[in-house]
């Protein structure tokens, strides 16, 4: 594996162009190189850099995109406020060790009469695809076209989006994509809150009232770790949590299976607690395997 590169031998390249792009991936990958692509919506932070930096570690040359994707937004969602500070987040990448920053506009991507989305049935409509109807068709539409752009040998994303990582995983795996998917570990706070570019919307109470997302989840795995199998019991408790938690409005809170993603009553020994809820006005999610 080539070691992490700390001492950057060129400049961060910045480009809007897919011609471009595609043409310094060739290049690199004519010289041999491993490509790694880590997708991103921007607003960086230590989840987003700890993608990179596996990238790096694993690959020859990393291409960040930052792109925030209207089609993974609904009508009444924060596509218009989510953050966004390009200057910011270019500077980390270059730190973290990216090579290039794919940055283009919401144009290049869906030209006018733009009509053709790819969708994964199933897995596309529980969970959040239930409380966002068409979030994920948006989702795995703009990362097939990233992938085609950035045809990179590696693409990285994180355990924090359990239900869009498996997705991506199942697409890519089904439309024989030349390219593997690798997912990294649910970056947290000390406190336990995953770490999450909304989490900037949060006051200091709701701060705190967020807590309670993690905290069901992790009660949950201690349960079953210790023994404990009546898992619909534990599922509502895991809802419980959240709902008598001030500030919070439980959405779903639940054990699934970890590949078809369907809730699950009885117990099996690999489980995938998932949680979503507003802290206020904002939406969060938060998830984590169970091994017992």
């Amino acid at each position: 594996m080539a070691a992490l590169k700390t001492d950057r031998r060129a400049p961060l390249v910045v480009t809007e162009q897919v011609s471009q792009m595609r043409q310094i991936v060739w290049q690199a990958q004519t010289r041999g190189s491993r490509v790694g692509l880590v997708p991103t919506m921007g607003a960086l932070h230590a989840g987003h850099l700890s993608l990179i930096q596996a990238a790096r570690e694993q690959c020859d040359f990393v291409v960040v995109s930052i792109f925030v994707n209207p089609t993974q937004f609904g009508p009444q969602e924060d596509f218009a406020k989510y953050p966004r500070n390009l200057e910011v987040d270019l500077k980390l990448c270059g730190e973290a060790g990216a090579d290039v920053v794919f940055h283009p506009s919401v144009e290049t991507i869906y030209p006018q009469g733009f009509a053709t989305f790819v969708e994964v049935a199933g897995l596309s409509d529980v969970l959040e695809g239930k409380f966002r109807p068409g979030h994920f068709r948006g989702v795995t539409t703009v990362v097939l076209k990233l992938l085609n752009i950035v045809p990179a040998d590696f693409a990285y994303f994180g355990q924090k989006d359990y239900q869009q990582q498996t997705i991506i995983r199942r697409m890519s795996a089904e439309l024989n994509l030349p390219v593997e998917i690798r997912v990294c570990p649910t970056i947290r706070e000390p406190d336990g809150l995953a770490l999450s570019s909304r989490n900037v919307y949060l006051n200091a109470d709701e701060r705190r009232s967020a807590l309670a997302l993690s905290r069901c989840l992790h009660r949950a795995r201690d349960q079953i770790t210790g023994g404990r199998r009546d898992v619909a019991n534990i599922r509502h408790e895991m809802f419980d949590e959240l709902a008598k938690t001030s500030r919070v409005h439980a959405e779903y809170a639940t054990l699934v299976h970890p590949d078809t993603l369907e809730e699950q009553s009885e117990f099996l020994p690999r489980l995938v607690g998932v949680v979503a809820a507003r802290v206020g006005a904002t939406r969060l999610i938060d998830n984590l395997i169970i091994e017992a």
